[in-house]
């Protein structure tokens, strides 16, 4: 079994901005274009308002991206309470391995933990394994947003972040009947 390590890194991370390369080539390839135009702050993952993942295999390469930033709403229709996830990427040579699942699991619960109500995302029609993800994952369609909310390849999904649920307060031993 291949042992993967997630670590927090800032959005421009050497690392980091080499699986940014990667993806938007491959964005490139998939979609004819110059790759995702939104435009990335790495200011925007910065807890906690954000944080940025990178997942490493065994050799110390990275293989694995995926970041979360605060949204709220504004004039490209995000909402209040939003965290959207941004630049979710497994290498090919990595994919098949509950890479993605895992980081977005841990992306989740980091915007949860950060008060953030709904993750949101944008995928395109060209990338069917990562809208098979988002649903097996419990995301559903929504409403678009964002830079390409007007772009017919655009696909928009969303999940809401239920607040943690509180510790269950240790059982108290019961007095038996030999001593009640």
């Amino acid at each position: 079994m291949i042992m993967h390590t997630l670590r927090p890194v800032a959005f421009d991370h050497p690392d980091a901005v080499k699986l940014n390369d990667e993806v938007q080539l491959e964005y490139a390839e998939r979609y004819g274009d110059d790759g995702d135009a939104t435009w990335l702050d790495p200011g925007m993952f910065a807890p906690p308002r954000g944080l940025y993942l990178l997942a490493y295999d065994e050799r110390g390469r990275p293989v694995a991206s995926g970041g979360w930033r605060t949204q709220d709403a504004n004039e490209e229709a995000y909402r209040d309470g939003d965290a959207e996830l941004k630049r979710m990427f497994v290498v090919r040579d990595a994919r098949g391995h509950g890479l993605a699942r895992r980081i977005l699991a841990v992306l989740e619960e980091d915007a949860r933990a950060a008060g953030r109500t709904r993750m949101v995302l944008e995928t395109g029609t060209k990338q069917p394994e990562a809208m098979n993800l988002y649903v097996s994952s419990g995301y559903t369609p929504c409403d678009k947003f964002g830079l390409y909310r007007f772009d017919e390849l655009s696909r928009c999904y969303a999940k809401p972040l239920a607040p943690a649920a509180p510790a269950a307060p240790a059982a108290q031993p019961q007095p038996s009947e030999a001593t009640a």
